[in-house]
C-alpha cells in the first residue's frame, strides 16, 4: 500500500486532524491545538496550514521547519498560524494525526475486501503507500512522533492494524499456524518494522518493498505467494 492511494484529506471529518491530539501525549497541553476549527472556512484555512506544514518538512526539513516558514509556505499570515496552534510542535502533532488518519482509513477499507488474502494485500499496500508516497515527510514524522512521544496516534495506528489483521485471519482459511491474537500481534510487527526499515534506508522502490513484506507475511501464514 500498485500501491493504494490514499484517501482525499475531504473524507476526514472537519477539524478531526486537531481533535485526534486532544488526548494523551508526554509532552501535554503544549501540543495541542489552540481551537478545533468549527466552520468551513476555519476547517479549510486549517488544512491549508498543515499542507503547508508537509511542504515545508519536505523541501527544508526539520532545520528550516518554522512557523514564518510554515505561514509563508501555506500563503496565511503567522497570526493565522497561532490561531489554532500555540507553536510548531503542536502543528507537528496534527500532521501526524493527519498522516495517522489516512493510514487507519486506508487499513480499514482493507478489511472490506472480497477475500481475507486480498484484504492482507491491502493493509500491506496501505502501510508501504503511507511511507513511500511522500518518503521524506513520512520519515521525518515518524522521528517527530518517537520524540515527542505522541502516545495517542501510536496507540491508535497499531488498533487500527491489529484489529484489521485480527477481523481478516478470522476468515482466512487454513487458520494461521498459531492463534489469531499472536498472528495478528506478529504480522504487525512484521510489516511495521519492514515499512518503518525501509525508510530509514531511503527507499524509494514502493513496488518492490510491497513484494517483500507481502512475501513475508504469506510465508508467515504458510499461504501461497503471487506477485502483483
Amino acid at each position: 500500500m500498485g500501491l493504494l492511494e490514499r484517501p482525499d484529506d475531504a473524507s476526514l471529518r472537519p477539524g478531526a486532524e486537531l481533535a485526534f491530539m486532544t488526548g494523551r501525549t508526554a509532552r501535554g497541553p503544549a501540543l495541542k491545538p489552540r481551537k478545533s476549527p468549527e466552520q468551513s472556512r476555519s476547517a479549510e484555512t486549517v488544512r491549508t496550514i498543515l499542507e503547508g506544514a508537509a511542504r515545508v518538512l519536505e523541501e527544508r526539513g526539520l532545520a528550516g521547519y518554522t512557523t514564518n516558514a510554515v505561514a509563508e509556505r501555506a500563503g496565511v499570515s503567522v497570526g493565522s498560524v497561532y490561531q489554532y496552534f500555540p507553536g510548531k510542535e503542536a502543528l507537528t502533532a496534527a500532521l501526524v494525526a493527519r498522516e495517522t488518519g489516512l493510514l487507519i482509513a486506508a487499513v480499514q477499507a482493507a478489511t472490506e475486501a472480497e477475500t481475507p488474502e486480498l484484504g492482507l494485500r491491502r493493509i500491506v499496500q496501505a502501510a508501504v503507500a503511507h511511507q513511500m508516497s511522500r518518503p521524506r515527510l513520512a520519515l521525518l514524522l515518524d522521528r517527530e512522533e518517537n520524540r515527542l512521544q505522541l502516545a495517542d496516534s501510536l496507540d491508535a495506528v497499531t488498533r487500527a492494524i491489529s484489529g484489521a489483521l485480527l477481523a481478516l485471519l478470522g476468515h482466512l482459511e487454513p487458520a494461521p499456524p498459531v492463534e489469531a491474537e499472536i498472528a495478528a500481534g506478529d504480522l504487525f510487527a512484521l510489516v511495521r518494522g519492514m515499512v518503518d526499515a525501509a525508510g530509514e534506508r531511503g527507499e524509494r522502490a514502493g513496488d518492490a518493498l510491497e513484494h517483500r513484506v507481502l512475501r513475508a507475511v504469506f510465508s508467515y501464514l504458510g499461504l501461497p505467494f503471487a506477485a502483483l
